[in-house]
């Protein structure tokens, strides 16, 4: 099992083809995740994309998963990675799971303000003008 191994899900009310591009453009893989060295595993369009995390800090895979559901989309997020070199100890590998936790939820979240807003409550995607 890794070090760090985190798994995030959260609904979007916006179409796969509405997010995928979130998540397309390896410049905005920095801005995201400024700390991991990502190289593309497996392009899956509107489904996602899976990387191998290569870098000089951490070691191994993640994965943004788009499924639709209903009206909208379960953006699925997963990371598991461990430290190169030396491991952690296990209350800062604990700390740094809730870091990346925490850093999950804000990035669905940013989206779901961005892409969702004006979106009145209880509208469907494919009747709100927005979209």
């Amino acid at each position: 099992m890794a070090t760090v191994d985190v798994v995030d899900e959260t609904f979007l009310a916006v179409p796969p083809e509405r997010l995928a591009p979130e998540f397309a453009d390896p410049a905005a893989w920095r801005r995201l995740w400024p700390d991991l060295d990502l190289r593309v595993f497996a392009d899956r369009a509107e489904k996602g994309v899976r990387w191998s995390v290569v870098g000089d800090a951490w070691r191994g895979s993640m994965e943004v998963w788009l499924e639709a559901v209903g009206d909208g989309t379960v953006l699925h997020w997963f990371l598991r990675v461990d430290p190169v070199g030396e491991a952690l100890p296990p209350r800062a590998a604990t700390r740094e799971v809730v870091r990346r936790q925490r850093a999950a939820k804000a990035l669905a979240f940013a989206l779901k303000d961005r892409l969702e807003a004006g979106r009145p409550p209880g509208v469907p995607p494919g009747q709100w003008s927005g979209v």
